[in-house]
């Protein structure tokens, strides 16, 4: 198992893990036009090239052998999707397709967004994870994340609610 520092030139893994494992976590619970719209914006390659190059955000793969098992996404400063201040990390997405989950491979991806943390000086790291979610919430609090607060988010055109949750480093 390796993690490595995403870069431009691994966009197309990037965005076939992404729009896979997007897919495969929501679509039971929403529908396939909601899914698409969402998916036909959210990882294209003009949106993740801008992430990617964005100096405040940090993208990792996860490989197992050599395949793309994973990935985590971390936002500081301005990139943050909230305004939670300098002393904040946003862990925006960690992501593991279905096939390597429940092999400890989230832990993985988390204890590497707690070093970054580390290294950039944060007091907290923060994210949001979509009320229904209840696996995700579940490995959130075991890693010792709390509720803090809650934020809108749009499923193409149904509004959904996110928790943001929140630990203390």
């Amino acid at each position: 198992m390796t993690i490595t520092r995403c870069t431009v030139s691994d966009l197309k893994a990037l965005q076939t893990i992404s729009i896979d494992t997007f897919h495969e976590t929501y679509h039971a619970d929403n529908t396939e036009k909601n899914i698409r719209d969402y998916l036909a914006v959210a990882f294209t390659d003009e949106k993740l090239t801008q992430e990617l190059e964005n100096p405040h955000s940090q993208f990792y793969l996860l490989h197992v052998e050599q395949a793309v098992a994973g990935y985590l996404k971390v936002n500081e400063l301005s990139a943050q999707s909230e305004a939670m201040g300098d002393d904040a990390l946003e862990l925006e997405r960690i992501y593991v397709d279905k096939v390597f989950q429940k092999q400890g491979l989230g832990k993985v991806l988390m204890n590497k967004a707690l070093s970054i943390a580390a290294q950039l000086g944060k007091t907290r790291i923060w994210l949001g994870v979509w009320e229904k979610n209840d696996n995700a919430i579940a490995f959130y609090e075991k890693q010792g994340f709390e509720k803090a607060g809650s934020h809108e988010f749009y499923m193409g055109d149904e509004k959904q609610m996110d928790h943001i949750m929140a630990k203390t480093l």
